[in-house]
């Protein structure tokens, strides 16, 4: 294994920048099984789109769930249809073993990443860390040896009440001092308050890194706190309207930007909402409506049952965007 040179991450980092990350889902069958039919629909339709990339292997991508098969079949389409652009590659593990059964994991998922072609890992949260002994200083070596296998890497802050494991400001600190480390993605679901008070620490100590908004319910508002590229969900669907967003920010097009905002608001508002873990298949359900994928494609084997009113409900919002029908 070796580190990366810091002008691999800085150009990593200038990639990112001002850019749209889409964290894409997978189709299965009612069976549960790949739909390769809409699988391709759905690569061919997201290589047209105002994307900088995408991150596979993420939760809305059921990442830790995948089998071997399907998890490097999804990873090479991804990566040999978007040549041009960021792939990202969700690494982590879904067993809570030992510290080194599940560091060991999540280094073989990043090996054979780096092996298929991933420009970036995204590390997932090591929630079996949690509470234990010596914590902050296992998720610190957890992630050292991630970054030793010589991609740039995207820390994730996904906060404990959301389901993931919180980071003190001194553990922070040591994360983003890492070799390899592109900047911090940030997931905190509803805590605005963990939001701001990772962002200012950002802007004072580590203006060099990358604060990488995952917050689909305030994402207007997330890059006006700071954030400088956005890996969500929700771009896995109407990218323009997203893409316009960051693109509108960027330039200081306050008008422009509030528009957007509220737009995007109103499709966030049907997508993220409780049953939250229903949110992968919601997004499969807005792809159906935009045209990509059949309707016998969109299901989540690990997600909960939507009510035939959320289909309707996500189509008027969809419609009403008037964002773009798939040409595939």
């Amino acid at each position: 294994m070796s580190i990366t040179i810091n002008s691999e991450v800085d150009e990593m980092r200038t990639k990112l920048d001002g850019g749209l990350i889409a964290a894409t889902p997978v189709p299965f069958d009612s069976e549960g099984r790949l739909h390769e039919h809409a699988h391709a629909s759905y690569v061919r339709y997201m290589a047209t789109q105002p994307i900088a990339g995408v991150a596979v292997w993420a939760h809305t991508g059921r990442g830790l769930m995948l089998d071997d098969e399907t998890a490097r079949r999804v990873l090479k389409d991804w990566r040999e249809a978007l040549a041009a652009k960021t792939v990202i590659a969700g690494v982590g593990s879904r067993e809570n073993g030992s510290w080194e059964q599940c560091t060991s994991r999540t280094l073989e998922m990043a090996e054979t990443a780096a092996e298929l072609g991933a420009d970036a890992v995204l590390a997932y949260p090591p929630t079996w860390l949690r509470n234990q002994p010596m914590q902050n200083q296992l998720i610190v070596e957890h992630h050292r040896r991630v970054a030793a296998v010589g991609l740039p890497v995207v820390a994730f802050y996904l906060y404990e009440a959301a389901g993931g494991i919180s980071y003190d400001s001194d553990l922070l600190d040591e994360l983003l001092h890492l070799p390899n480390i592109v900047g911090i993605k940030m997931a905190t679901l509803n805590s605005v308050i963990t939001y701001q008070d990772v962002s200012r620490q950002l802007q004072e100590k580590h203006p060099d890194k990358l604060l990488i908004t995952g917050e689909d319910r305030f994402l207007g508002y997330s890059l006006q706190r700071g954030a400088r590229s956005a890996l969500i969900g929700m771009g896995a669907v109407c990218c323009d309207l997203q893409a316009d967003l960051l693109a509108a920010h960027k330039k200081g097009d306050a008008a422009h930007f509030l528009e957007l905002s509220n737009a995007v608001d109103r499709l966030a508002e049907v997508l993220f909402i409780n049953p939250m873990e229903g949110y992968i298949r919601r997004l499969l359900l807005a792809l159906v409506h935009l045209g990509v994928i059949p309707a016998d494609a969109a299901n989540d084997p690990w997600g909960p049952e939507l009510a035939r009113e959320e289909f309707e409900n996500i189509g008027r919002t969809v419609n009403s965007l008037r964002v773009g029908a798939a040409q595939t």
